[in-house]
């Protein structure tokens, strides 16, 4: 069994996100573990550099995880014939430019989404790694979830019998910042700098809506903009005229239909953070993070409105809980893994930049939806 080596360019992970889940929960277990086994026996250690703009942020990343290499020349980085992948969990804006001049430079790349803020950079981007011949993947995490695995297994089990709907539930207060800090960075509150909840979660729902329920026919959105003025990392007032909240309803293919409701501003008060709820003609569930819980038809209670008395039935009650039957490990290691394997063996990754391409898409349908205020059919893709 041999060991080698895959120098990966980490641009842009001195953010919560890329630190978090892909410099430490990801690149750093991969190593920690012994790196990825391909299906010869062989194993792939991945050999981060990182690359930011502000040195004192990137080298101190690199201390504290004991990175040996770090970098704010990201040309140089690129030049190197070593480093063969390219990571970008940098600026939405700058994406598509950066992932351009890695592409130039021959590098396979995978990156977080948005992969542009617009689908005409999706597109081009797109395109441009198809024509170079390199391998491309986008992070698309939400489906690695135990509780969407969970859906996922009863889905294919034929839990459901005909699914009818599935109802996403999204969403927590974040604070304004004057009295407590924000939990979220300023950007995400202003337009020019490629903030707003529309552009930011409909990437990820697309794939969900694709890969769990049904391709996307048709969307109507309403978006909006509750809290107009935040407190910025400085503690300085700014205008957040991005939008903070969303609700979208998508028609899917099969006769399916999905409800979205997206939120940066409420209070929830609920299983989780996210919710989905899928109905189906044998049996129903309701699958958060980790967690996912069903009734089947046969135990499907019998409830009756009466609006004069307290509701007798006990509305939690009579769900299952969904066993733990295999082990969960995290959703960024796992797919970071995968395109690993994609990397270096040609091991199948269907999540390619086209495939964030149309998450791109159904976020810019959404906003035109909202700003016309009618439904917008969703076109297919292609490059």
């Amino acid at each position: 069994m041999a060991e080698r080596r895959l120098g990966v360019i980490m641009y842009g992970v001195t953010g919560r996100m890329g630190t978090n889940q892909h410099l430490a929960r990801s690149i750093l277990a991969i190593r920690e573990q012994g790196g990825v086994r391909l299906a010869n026996g062989d194993r792939v250690m991945p050999d981060p550099i990182l690359v930011g703009r502000d040195a004192a942020k990137v080298e101190a990343l690199a201390k504290q995880h004991g990175v040996k290499r770090w970098t704010t020349d990201l040309d140089k980085a690129l030049a190197d014939k070593n480093d063969e992948l390219f990571f970008d969990a940098a600026s939405t804006q700058l994406r598509a430019e950066v992932l351009g001049r890695a592409i130039d430079a021959g590098k396979h790349v995978y990156c977080e989404k948005p992969v542009a803020d617009n689908l005409h950079k999706a597109l081009a981007i797109a395109k441009k790694a198809k024509a170079a011949g390199i391998k491309h993947g986008v992070v698309q995490d939400k489906l690695f979830l135990p509780g969407l695995l969970k859906l996922k297994m009863l889905r294919d089990g034929g839990f459901f019998g005909r699914m009818l709907s599935v109802r996403f539930d999204f969403g927590y207060w974040v604070f304004e910042g004057d009295l407590q800090p924000a939990q979220r960075p300023s950007w995400n509150y202003r337009k020019a700098d490629g903030g707003g909840l529309i552009l930011d979660m409909m990437c990820h729902w697309r794939y969900v809506l694709d890969g769990l329920f049904g391709g996307v026919k048709a969307v109507s959105c309403l978006g909006r903009n509750f809290i107009p003025q935040r407190w910025d990392e400085a503690g300085k007032p700014y205008k957040a005229d991005a939008d903070d909240a969303f609700y979208a309803t998508c028609e899917l293919e099969g006769d399916m239909v999905a409800q979205i409701t997206c939120s940066w501003a409420t209070r929830p008060r609920r299983d989780d953070l996210l919710t989905l709820q899928v109905d189906g003609t044998h049996g129903s569930a309701v699958a958060g993070l980790q967690s996912c819980r069903i009734q089947s038809k046969v135990a499907t209670p019998r409830p009756v409105w009466n609006p004069d008395v307290k509701q007798a039935l006990d509305l939690y009650g009579g769900w299952q809980e969904v066993p733990e039957t295999q082990p969960f490990d995290n959703g960024f290691k796992v797919e970071w893994e995968m395109f690993i394997r994609h990397v270096c063996e040609g091991a199948p990754f269907k999540w390619d930049l086209m495939e964030g391409a149309k998450g791109v898409q159904l976020a810019e349908l959404a906003l035109k939806s909202w700003q016309e205020r009618r439904w917008i059919d969703v076109p297919k893709l292609a490059v």
